[in-house]
């Protein structure tokens, strides 16, 4: 299974085959409530469904922790999912994150592109370093049914790890969806 990596300027593509079809990518992508192994096993949570506008979160499996923020951007089912990235532990600039699925004889061509991309911050290292990670962990949930077996010990781990390592600053009460999505759409947060 080899995933294509690019890095040039502001942006990162990672691409791969899936064999499978383009809508059980697209549903593993977009399902909200439930762990998405691709996404080290966090939960999308959003202030308005899959839609343009609406804040997206990706909260740990417990609920108690919010990795990631963002505003959805584009929806296209089931070819194109696009939003903002802000990881809640670090003060940097947001990136682009955009979900391309091509429907291919065989399967689903899966490209992850990031854009506004900072190569030499953190989230530029963390999103350059978690592509190939996200793009093999979708392909085995579709084609095998599950992450494969490290990427879920790594995942127990990381759980357990949680309370001690997660910085205060990424519990969720610290990250109510509804302040988010108030001040998204121009209101007091």
């Amino acid at each position: 299974m080899s995933v294509e990596k690019t890095v040039e300027g502001e942006k990162a593509v990672f691409r791969v085959f899936i064999d499978g079809p383009r809508q059980a990518v697209w549903d593993e992508l977009t399902k909200p409530g439930e762990p998405q192994a691709a996404i080290f096993h966090n939960v999308m949570h959003t202030s308005g469904g899959v839609a343009p506008g609406s804040v997206i979160q990706m909260r740990s499996k417990n609920g108690k922790y919010v990795g990631m923020v963002g505003e959805i951007l584009e929806v296209d089912p089931p070819r194109k999912f696009a939003h903002t990235l802000r990881f809640t532990q670090l003060d940097e600039p947001e990136t682009v994150v955009v979900y391309e699925l091509d429907e291919k004889e065989g399967g689903t061509q899966f490209t992850l592109t990031v854009e506004k991309l900072v190569a030499d911050n953190k989230t530029g290292k963390y999103m350059i370093q978690g592509g190939p990670m996200i793009c093999s962990v979708l392909k085995s949930v579709i084609e095998n049914g599950n992450a494969p077996f490290g990427n879920r010990i790594l995942f127990g781990v990381l759980g357990a790890l949680a309370p001690v390592m997660t910085p205060k600053r990424c519990k969720a009460e610290h990250w109510p969806l509804e302040a988010a999505a108030s001040a998204a759409e121009g209101g007091a947060a």
